[in-house]
């Protein structure tokens, strides 16, 4: 290694994985993957288009929350750690760039000692600090590196991997076929770095993720944006006509379907999105403040409407339409027949000529600084939205937890609602 050039300094591009070996314990962007989903939801402050602006204000802290939770659940853990681990502005990232910039090649195995240990065969034990440089040097052997689960520290250098040679590889090139025959027999994170076509492969489990450059996943970033754009307006412009039907007192099944399916397939491509963001790393964040202004009472909306029109009203009913939700093929989604099944309707039924009333949780959820608890009283109590609206003040001053003072704030809320609805209506034409 002696009288080697200095190692690269310029960071080449970003490059993109499918499914990694989960990593215990690492923050390597500085907080660990919740914490950076709680802080990054909990900024956001995305405007409401439209005269709705003027009532409904910021999303309460609730509402972020849920969508923390939503799109968290819907991610793949070990492949954003992954991404994490590797993303542009790492330290593990800026060492695997030199590699492929100096051509050296090189083959990382990021896990658990004691479970790679059985595959290693000589080599040399340092158990020293991770650094970008001691990797760029070490990558000049032919051996493969063994790093600690964190990516912290190297602790094996110019060893031979030997997997079981039993199991199927779909790999041509030896360290290809030795990265996905180790991942397959341990669950470490295996980084392959090919020598003369400069392509970073990850594998986790036998599956295998080629990283992108930056630009790539950039193009890719910026295209689902445009479509996440498209269907967020068409969304507000569902939801108002149904807000307008629903206090006329004429919603058809389809209508409630339309903004379920809707909102569903803008969190859909918010987790893409999401994914890209974590992959970009320091090179994402004008992608992620987009995400955020884009999505902000989503996933609050999806939930209010769930609870409307929801055949079974219980909460049990209610957890399992947001569970069976996300695991509808793209396909399903776009048939109403199928969605309504999900909610607990017939779906051999015409959704345009079915009638349905909705319960309320929607319309007083766009009521600001109006507790939960307290709209579950209200519709608990009144069964219904027409109901609701035909209530006198002394009704809703008798409900649990509501009060005159409080009453005299759904009622008002619900009469700027309906003039506001109005307006917006006018305006659309």
């Amino acid at each position: 290694m002696n009288g080697d050039p200095n190692p690269p300094d310029r960071v080449i591009g970003s490059h993109e994985p499918r499914r990694c070996a989960p990593v215990e314990g690492r923050e390597t962007s500085g907080q660990p993957l919740r914490a950076r989903w709680r802080s990054r939801w909990r900024r956001s402050s995305r405007p409401i288009h439209g005269a709705f602006a003027i009532i409904l204000g910021v999303p309460r802290v609730a509402e972020t929350a849920e969508l923390i939770e939503e799109l968290q659940s819907r991610q793949e853990p070990r492949l954003l750690r992954a991404l994490e681990m590797v993303a542009p502005g790492t330290a593990l990232r800026e060492g695997i760039d030199n590699c492929v910039l100096a051509r050296t090649g090189g083959l990382l195995a990021i896990g658990d000692e004691d479970g790679i240990a059985p595959l290693l065969s000589g080599g040399v034990k340092l158990d020293i600090e991770y650094t970008p440089g001691i990797l760029y040097q070490l990558a000049k052997m032919d051996g493969a590196i063994i790093m600690s689960q964190n990516a912290t520290k190297i602790l094996w250098a110019n060893v031979q991997l030997t997997p079981d040679p039993t199991i199927l590889s779909r790999e041509t090139g030896t360290r290809h076929r030795t990265a996905e025959r180790v991942s397959k027999q341990t669950e470490a994170l295996v980084v392959s770095i090919s020598e003369r076509r400069e392509v970073v492969s990850l594998f986790a489990e036998g599956a295998k993720y080629i990283l992108q450059e930056i630009p790539a996943v950039l193009a890719k970033a910026n295209q689902a944006l445009a479509t996440l754009d498209k269907y967020r307006a068409r969304f507000d412009q569902v939801s108002m006509r149904l807000t307008a039907l629903e206090f006329e007192g004429g919603v058809m099944l389809h209508d409630a379907l339309t903004v379920l399916q809707r909102a569903e397939m803008s969190t859909r491509m918010a987790v893409e999105i999401e994914r890209y963001i974590v992959e970009l790393g320091v090179e994402g964040r004008l992608i992620e403040m987009q995400l955020e202004e884009m999505l902000v009472g989503v996933s609050a909306d999806r939930s209010a409407l769930i609870k409307d029109y929801v055949v079974d009203h219980r909460e049990a009913s209610f957890a399992t339409v947001m569970e069976s939700l996300p695991r509808l093929p793209n396909q399903d989604l776009l048939d109403f027949g199928q969605l309504s099944e999900v909610l607990g309707y017939d779906r051999k039924m015409s959704t345009l000529d079915f009638p349905v009333t909705p319960r309320g949780y929607r319309i007083l959820g766009r009521i600001p600084r109006l507790p939960d608890q307290v709209v579950d009283n209200v519709v608990g109590e009144f069964g219904g939205l027409d109901t609701m609206l035909a209530s006198t003040a002394e009704e809703l001053e008798a409900i649990e937890t509501v009060g005159d003072v409080r009453a005299k704030e759904i009622r008002e809320g619900l009469r700027r609602l309906q003039e506001i609805n109005l307006v917006d209506r006018y305006l659309q034409t």
